[in-house]
């Protein structure tokens, strides 16, 4: 495999049989299409408990510089190769090794915890050949959460590591589809973790979904969970004929 994108045929069939497995957890995830259009993209909402500390100040120019940005757009990518099933367990068991959760981290003295409900869509680049996480969050009186406070909810695990990992940075960004402001994991970096994983899995012979394994990284960063139980039904999801 020369390089570990997708192309949007392989993006659909993977979504489908995240799909299936959701309905069988009863996850809530679901295909939505754009009104007047045949693009479309999957859509979970839930509400978090989460601690924000709006006195807090991050350094959200360093994290969004534009020199950052716009090396990431300048990156060359070549034709992708499908990748249409599913195994997310390995590498996902080696990153939560080194993102150690510490419930003692998480409480920040000065803030305060907010019950928020987050939408959460997972899109298709064209551009960059691999699924894309938005977001946006709200309060339950329905206030917007700010970029600022976005990042406060980040558990300070993930936030402290962002800079330097490769599941890049957070940035408010026009959804594509509803040209509405959301916030957006930006996708330059993808391959960087997503290659490893899908050179062992070929190593293996192990069905893959893209993106089931690429979501079981960067959704928790965004607190988008990812239930373990998606692995057991990888068999049967990995064999839709």
């Amino acid at each position: 495999m020369s390089w570990c994108g997708l192309d949007e045929q392989s993006f659909h069939l993977c979504c489908q049989l995240l799909l299936q497995q959701s309905e069988q957890l009863n996850d809530g995830w679901s295909w939505e299409v754009v009104q007047g259009s045949d693009e479309g993209y999957l859509k979970k909402t839930a509400l978090r408990v989460v601690n924000i500390n709006p006195s807090r100040k991050w350094d959200l120019e360093g994290l969004n510089s534009e020199s950052e940005t716009q090396s990431c757009q300048d990156t060359e990518r070549d034709q992708s190769a499908p990748v249409s099933t599913d195994d997310a367990d390995d590498f996902k068991g080696n990153f939560d090794e080194e993102v150690v959760e510490d419930d003692s981290v998480c409480s920040e003295a000065a803030g305060s915890s907010l019950v928020l409900q987050y939408e959460y869509h997972i899109l298709f680049s064209c551009s960059y050949s691999v699924p894309v996480l938005y977001f946006r969050a709200f309060t339950l009186e329905g206030r917007s959460l700010s970029l600022e406070e976005v990042w406060s909810s980040v558990h300070p695990n993930f936030r402290l590591r962002l800079q330097s990992s490769p599941l890049n940075t957070i940035t408010l960004q026009e959804h594509p589809l509803l040209g509405q402001p959301f916030f957006m994991l930006h996708p330059c970096r993808t391959e960087e973790f997503m290659r490893p994983v899908l050179q062992e899995a070929q190593h293996r012979h192990r069905p893959v979904n893209f993106v089931l394994t690429w979501l079981s990284v960067v959704g928790p960063v965004v607190g988008l969970e990812v239930p373990l139980k998606y692995c057991t039904l990888l068999r049967p999801a990995a064999s839709p004929d």
